[in-house]
């Protein structure tokens, strides 16, 4: 019988949570819909067509320099496979050079191209742009605060 009352008990809790729950109040969903604003805004500004995983690739290469492709995926938190194809895409529009590096073979060195520099540079300040927009409604204090808090997260 006490067994029957503690299922019973933790059902009519279950209940009360799946009640009380609200799609709109959870933090996915609520990062989602922010993730999707921003994401039309920068596709809306960002200049030549860059995505935001190749626009971080030329921010990060031109604040770091030249680097190895599987590093630079790291340091944009981008796995192998997507960081090959983001630095190929690259590649083929002139804006970074990749080779092998002559001391190991089994890496592929990264660097901007004096055009990829450019479109880095007016890409960054469009980016300073986009984040104005995103982050339009909130305060100051209250950007310092969220990014913060994202960080956190992230």
């Amino acid at each position: 019988m006490a067994m029957e009352a503690d299922i019973r008990t933790q059902s009519e809790l279950a209940r009360g949570e799946v009640e009380s729950y609200r799609l709109a109040e959870q933090v996915g969903f609520v990062m989602r819909v922010a993730g999707q604003r921003h994401t039309a805004i920068f596709a809306a500004r960002m200049i030549e067509g860059l995505t935001p995983p190749q626009f971080a690739a030329l921010a990060k290469l031109r604040e770091m320099g030249p680097c190895s492709q599987n590093r630079l995926g790291r340091l944009i938190h981008l796995d192998a496979a997507t960081i090959k194809g983001v630095v190929d895409r690259l590649s083929a529009r002139g804006f970074v050079l990749a080779a092998d590096d002559p001391l190991d073979r089994r890496r592929r060195a990264v660097g901007l191209t004096e055009r990829g520099r450019a479109i880095a540079e007016s890409a960054i300040l469009v980016a300073r742009e986009i984040a104005e927009a995103t982050l339009e409604p909130l305060a100051a204090t209250e950007r310092q605060q969220l990014l913060g808090l994202l960080r956190k997260i992230a």
